[in-house]
């Protein structure tokens, strides 16, 4: 029974693999919370990653008997980095590429991470990892919006806003979802432009907001970063 950890900047995801299978999944919003889990909780490995806790915190909580590893872009890796500063390249980020490279083998993939930012990862057919795109996400726009100007109000996202908003509230929806979605989808063309055949996957909080929207067929995985952790232990571990 492996552990891996995805500790983003607002909550941590835990999923719980039995022969390489997802069998079970925790979200923990309080630190301390998770640490009460890990240290009730007997894997045989643990793998962390984190982009706002300190990793090595989080598997000093673990009971581990095996092998407990913080991911970063200096481990042995299913995928070849081609970034050209791979010492700042967010680890969420290598763990979705590699679980795409999973899901998706032998296939070009575009990864698209709808959260705090929305991220755009490119691995080609033979698991080479270029880089991609980083932008503001849902929430981000509606609050830069409220923090720069001295009249919009803080609005939060509704799922279906219209087209003509008939008011500040409705017309900023309407401009950061129908803005970001038609945004989104202009990148994933671009992509099919250049790579025909290539799969788009989604995943992340904002996901919701993307699904069914787009002519390109996307494959949605929530869990995409957790598999893609649990396929880097498994690398680690047989070399």
């Amino acid at each position: 029974m492996n552990i891996a950890v995805d500790y983003g900047n607002t909550s941590a995801k835990v999923g719980i693999f039995r022969d390489g299978q997802l069998q079970d999944k925790r979200l923990f919003q309080d630190p301390a919370a998770l640490r009460t889990f890990l240290e009730s909780y007997h894997a045989e490995n643990v793998i962390v990653s984190s982009v706002s806790h300190p990793a090595e915190d989080v598997l000093s909580w673990s009971v581990a008997r095996g092998e407990k590893i913080a991911l970063s872009h200096q481990l042995p890796l299913p995928i070849k980095i081609l970034y050209t500063t791979p010492q700042t390249l967010g680890v969420d980020r290598i763990a979705a590429v590699c679980g795409a490279v999973e899901i998706f083998r032998n296939q070009d993939c575009l990864v698209i991470d709808a959260g705090t930012c929305i991220t755009y990862e490119f691995v080609d057919q033979r698991e080479n990892y270029y880089g991609g795109g980083i932008a503001p996400g849902i929430a981000m726009r509606f609050e830069a919006m409220h923090h720069f100007t001295s009249r919009l109000p803080l609005v939060h996202p509704i799922l279906l806003p219209p087209l003509v908003g008939d008011s500040t509230e409705t017309s900023m929806q309407s401009g950061v979802i129908n803005g970001v979605r038609a945004e989104v989808e202009g990148i994933i063309q671009k992509y099919v432009d250049q790579y025909p055949g290539i799969k788009t996957i989604l995943c992340g909080g904002d996901a919701a907001y993307f699904e069914n929207q787009f002519k390109q067929p996307l494959f949605v995985s929530p869990d995409l970063v957790l598999i893609g952790l649990n396929k880097i232990l498994h690398h680690h571990l047989h070399h």
